[in-house]
């Protein structure tokens, strides 16, 4: 069904969602985590606690530059990735985000890049590491590699699912692809992607000059405990 047949409270959302989501688009070339049409951020369109007014979501449109998005190109999906409103194709991606959305139902924002550093990293099908008191903060441990899968069904969000389900770290290196992030909201996820590749970046660099020296994993927790808890707080 078409937009047009959910209530106007949710209308409105939407139309908040979609200012929101394009917004967050603009953050992605600003950290120089994507070139020309590549990558993509989604959130899921969250109206009181119902679960019935949260099976939609608004994701980028496919193949349009970032200099030319605006809130209305975005694309607005139903919880199975069909289009309910849009006037272009949705994102390439979008059956991995409706994916993670329909089995992990605390995520609200999901991010896809191919930030250099990170996807070097998943091209070698190698997690990175904890060696940085940051990492321990932002990933609660190394970010995992999840395992090669291609577009065009579900198979990516499966991925993502079946790596980050019970897992800490809010970010999963698809192999031979690129990073995925997920957050309670779309800028909680644009934060992760931008933090996995300050990190993907620093630790390679570290790899250049030794070996990298891993943190105890007493360490990690209290340093995963204290930023999620207290910091900022």
């Amino acid at each position: 069904m078409g937009l047009e047949a959910y209530p106007q409270h949710i209308r409105e959302k939407v139309a908040e969602t979609r200012d929101i989501v394009c917004k967050l688009h603009a953050e992605l070339p600003r950290w120089e985590l994507v070139v020309w049409t590549a990558g993509n951020v989604s959130q899921r369109v969250v109206v009181g606690d119902e679960p019935s007014e949260k099976d939609l979501f608004v994701i980028k449109p496919s193949g349009v530059r970032y200099d030319q998005l605006t809130p209305e190109s975005m694309v607005v999906c139903d919880i199975k990735g069909n289009l309910v409103d849009g006037d272009r194709s949705p994102s390439s991606d979008t059956a991995a985000h409706a994916y993670v959305y329909e089995n992990m139902p605390e995520v609200g924002g999901v991010v896809h890049t191919h930030s250099t550093y990170a996807t070097a990293w998943a091209a070698r099908g190698e997690e990175i590491p904890c060696v940085l008191t940051m990492m321990g903060d932002e990933f609660g441990g190394p970010i995992p590699i999840g395992p090669f899968a291609v577009i065009g069904d579900d198979s990516i969000g499966r991925g993502i699912v079946e790596t980050l389900k019970g897992h800490r770290s809010p970010a999963v290196l698809m192999q031979n692809h690129g990073p995925f992030t997920i957050g309670k909201d779309g800028e909680a996820a644009v934060k992760a992607a931008t933090m996995v590749e300050e990190v993907a970046r620093t630790v390679h660099i570290s790899r250049q000059l030794g070996e990298p020296l891993p943190i105890p994993q007493e360490k990690i927790d209290h340093l995963y405990n204290r930023y999620q808890n207290v910091y900022g707080q």
